[in-house]
């Protein structure tokens, strides 16, 4: 079976009547001809969706059987500085795969299928004029020596986002045409279609990693950390900057040396133009208290490695919640741990950043 049918299976599409006239909406409604058509006032207000808890019972399901189609209102870069210089105004969020650590439910409400915003042609035109302003960079930094680097993914999964709507092919385009910036999106999918879109340099694909055992507890309906591994050469040779995140960081028992045995899996498969372009971000797992609570609902096992007090410290969020973090002086030495193991198994990947 294709990949891209197992995760989606669209039965059910929520419109904004402005996102059914625009061409990019038109072509997402034909692709799905089948699917019942339910018109909606605002593409983050559809109460059968979001903020229903009866809907934890069906979480999969929602994600395999629903698509929302929108207009993005709101068109800001905002500034990172860690895995981007800035946050791209999003073509899409929700997601079809369904990580136990996730923080987009979290946001959303029990239920985050994808949504995916119809126009495309104001996003990029937004961001190349952004681009545009920023002029040449002005010095190297930790994000890119040379460009710009926006993040288009930051509440989707591009690579799955591309088996619904032309919106990451268009962006890949518009980025290839931008002699100072690059696009960046992490991925947890390998869609080989992407292969074919002559990126030219001027987009990073991050491959999020982590060992099997993490993965096959948490990284739920997520193409295996074996394929991602193996594509990331294909993705080099395709001409693609390609990046690893090393993310969520869980400590567990023997986490350390299951990442050590990842670290080897790695340097097994990489072909020499990978290595010489490698870098990584290493991210520590923060999650939340009602994220904790969503997953008791449908995924409670994940909660056992995830939801650690004796581990982890709280700090209120911005929304009003309970982040967790594992405790200060503790995880500065679980970060030097892995990082050090890093230098010595794969000296070649350069560490962004970690944290």
């Amino acid at each position: 079976m294709n990949e891209g049918r197992r995760l989606l299976d669209i039965r059910r599409i929520y419109v904004e009547p402005a996102a059914a006239e625009l061409p990019r909406g038109r072509e997402i409604l034909d692709r799905f001809p089948g699917a019942e058509r339910i018109e909606i006032e605002a593409h983050h207000r559809i109460p059968e969706l979001y903020g229903d808890e009866a809907n934890v019972a069906r979480w999969v399901r929602i994600k395999t059987e629903a698509l929302v189609l929108g207009v993005k209102k709101s068109l800001t870069a905002r500034p990172n500085g860690r895995s981007s210089d800035f946050i791209a105004p999003s073509t899409a969020n929700g997601c079809a795969m369904a990580c136990a650590y996730c923080y987009v439910p979290r946001r959303k409400g029990y239920s985050n299928p994808i949504t995916v915003f119809a126009n495309i042609d104001k996003i990029t035109g937004y961001l190349a004029r952004h681009a545009g302003r920023q002029g040449v960079k002005p010095v190297p930094d930790q994000v890119d020596p040379h460009a710009w680097v926006y993040d288009i993914g930051e509440n989707s999964d591009c690579s799955v986002d591309a088996t619904v709507s032309d919106n990451v092919r268009d962006l890949v385009g518009l980025f290839r045409g931008l002699p100072n910036a690059k696009a960046s999106f992490a991925t947890k999918y390998v869609n080989r279609d992407l292969l074919g879109w002559d990126p030219q340099g001027r987009t990073r694909v991050r491959f999020s990693l982590m060992p099997a055992a993490d993965a096959k507890l948490l990284d739920i309906r997520t193409s295996p950390v074996a394929d991602r591994i193996a594509a990331i050469g294909d993705f080099v040779e395709a001409g693609y900057e390609v990046h690893v995140n090393f993310s969520p960081v869980v400590v567990r028992d023997g986490w350390l040396e299951d990442w050590a045995e990842l670290l080897g899996q790695l340097d097994d498969a990489l072909s020499p133009a990978a290595r010489a372009q490698l870098a990584a971000e290493v991210i520590f797992l923060t999650h939340n208290d009602r994220l904790h609570e969503v997953n008791l609902g449908w995924h409670p096992k994940a909660e056992e490695v995830l939801w650690r007090p004796d581990l982890q410290q709280p700090k209120r969020s911005q929304t009003g919640g309970w982040n967790v973090r594992y405790k200060t002086g503790h995880k500065g030495r679980y970060v030097t741990a892995l990082t050090d193991l890093i230098a010595e198994q794969i000296p070649y990947c350069r560490v962004r950043y970690a944290f």
